[in-house]
């Protein structure tokens, strides 16, 4: 609780802390909103595919013309780290082969990275991280996202002495959304293709939103940071609501729906049958915990907090996020503390490609949210045991066998030869953290051809 009186006294002492921020999207866009009145923090540099559209961005956002002025906008972001004053990288491009290759010059820079790109995070975080390490600066997950404030909560549980059971989000979810493409994506919005168009929404990334591939991506970042398993079949996507938290996600043999406690898992906001869940979790991230002795358990009742029917089980939850409002967190934790809001620390999870149909041999892959595959959770070892194509790299990959709907894309289904120079290194970056945390006999040998 000190970020604001730490950043006082760097105004005092004329020193704002410095930052460039990759990406000027969505994500991007709300953390720029939040800059002016933030006194001590100063986006010295915007690197962006478009700079123009980057500049339009900040006036979107209400950014005097004086600020414009005095920031940088470029197309090269690695020029845009070169500036000695500079502290922290926000990589916020979404795209997981670039995300790898910003993190890593950020890095060489002696630059701290915050990763808005959990794409990126979920495909190699924790090797990242390691290298991060080895360079002396911090590696963060963004605040303001579901896995930085899930990963919070779950220090905050262990920090106070009570056992993990579960942790995770609300999304809304049903199962025919895993066959969703993005042509049919606004009809489960409530939008027509002309209002989606006109609000300048992309429906392939709102679809991985919705196919439960951005759910699979979030789950594994935080198993990755807190040590959590991921369900061996995938997320289950249970209904349930914030009062229901307890009973539901606790172990099989409490009454509940986890194979075991310590697990990650996504709750619905729907019921199967589409009626909505009473005081749904949709925006929100929940910890549920269990006392660990009578005198506790005592206390949750005293308190007045939500139990199962054995008083042991409860849940602390928080009920909206903010994304990028809130991404100034992330920024000076790392800047004046030195400290990540949430790291991967482990290879627990991997997100798998799923074939959305079935898929024959010589069509590419098209990635998250597109036309031919989703992203499941799975453990990182049956991943690496199967030799599953990660979701991250499942774009513009020809296939070199048919896959039958409801199949895990395998490494050896693609052709990585045919990888752009991007994706190609990133595909390494991938074989290299395989290697690291699986070993060459279950490392997706395919990379090899890369």
């Amino acid at each position: 609780m000190n970020l604001h009186y730490l950043l006082a006294a760097r105004v005092a002492a004329g020193k704002p802390v410095r930052v460039v921020l990759i990406g000027a999207g969505k994500f991007g866009s709300m953390f720029l909103s939040q800059v002016p009145t933030t006194p001590g923090l100063e986006v010295a540099s915007i690197a962006d595919l478009s700079p123009d559209r980057a500049r339009e961005a900040c006036r979107g956002v209400g950014w005097d013309d004086a600020r414009i002025a005095a920031t940088k906008f470029t197309d090269d972001a690695g020029a845009a780290m070169g500036r000695g004053d500079i502290e922290v990288v926000i990589e916020a491009t979404g795209n997981p082969a670039a995300g790898i290759r910003h993190a890593r010059l950020a890095m060489a820079a002696g630059k701290h990275v915050v990763m808005v790109n959990v794409e990126a995070d979920a495909l190699v975080g924790p090797l990242l991280a390691k290298e991060a390490q080895r360079a002396g600066v911090i590696y963060s997950l963004a605040y303001g996202d579901q896995p930085a404030l899930t990963a919070e909560l779950v220090d905050w549980a262990r920090a106070a002495g009570f056992r993990v059971v579960a942790a995770g989000k609300g999304t809304k979810y049903l199962p025919l959304y895993h066959s969703v493409t993005p042509d049919d994506v606004w009809g489960h919005y409530g939008l027509t293709p002309d209002e989606a168009k006109r609000a300048g929404m992309n429906p392939q990334m709102f679809n991985s939103f919705l196919d439960g591939t951005k759910s699979a991506i979030e789950m594994v970042a935080i198993a990755n940071a807190t040590g959590l398993d991921v369900p061996e079949n995938g997320l289950a996507f249970p209904s349930c609501g914030v009062d229901d938290l307890p009973h539901i996600l606790r172990p099989r043999a409490a009454g509940g729906i986890l194979d075991h406690a310590g697990m990650v898992e996504v709750v619905s906001s729907i019921e199967r049958d589409s009626r909505p869940v009473f005081r749904d979790l949709r925006w929100g991230v929940y910890v549920v915990i269990e006392a660990p002795n009578d005198y506790a358990s005592a206390c949750f009742k005293q308190y007045g907090l939500k139990t199962d029917e054995s008083g042991r089980y409860a849940a602390m939850y928080k009920p909206y996020h903010l994304i990028g409002l809130e991404l100034g967190v992330s920024v000076l934790s790392a800047a004046l503390r030195g400290e990540p809001t949430g790291q991967p620390r482990e290879l627990r999870g991997d997100v798998v490609s799923v074939a959305k149909r079935d898929l024959k041999a010589g069509e590419t892959l098209d990635g998250e949210g597109g036309y031919t595959v989703w992203g499941r959770a799975a453990p990182a070892q049956t991943s690496l045991a199967l030799g599953a194509l990660p979701i991250g790299l499942a774009h513009r990959l020809p296939l070199t066998r048919s896959v039958p709907h409801g199949e895990v894309v395998r490494w050896s289904d693609v052709d990585v030869s045919r990888a752009d120079a991007l994706t190609a290194d990133a595909i390494k970056t991938r074989h290299t953290m395989e290697t690291e945390y699986g070993g060459e006999k279950t490392a997706g040998r395919a990379l090899e051809t890369a």
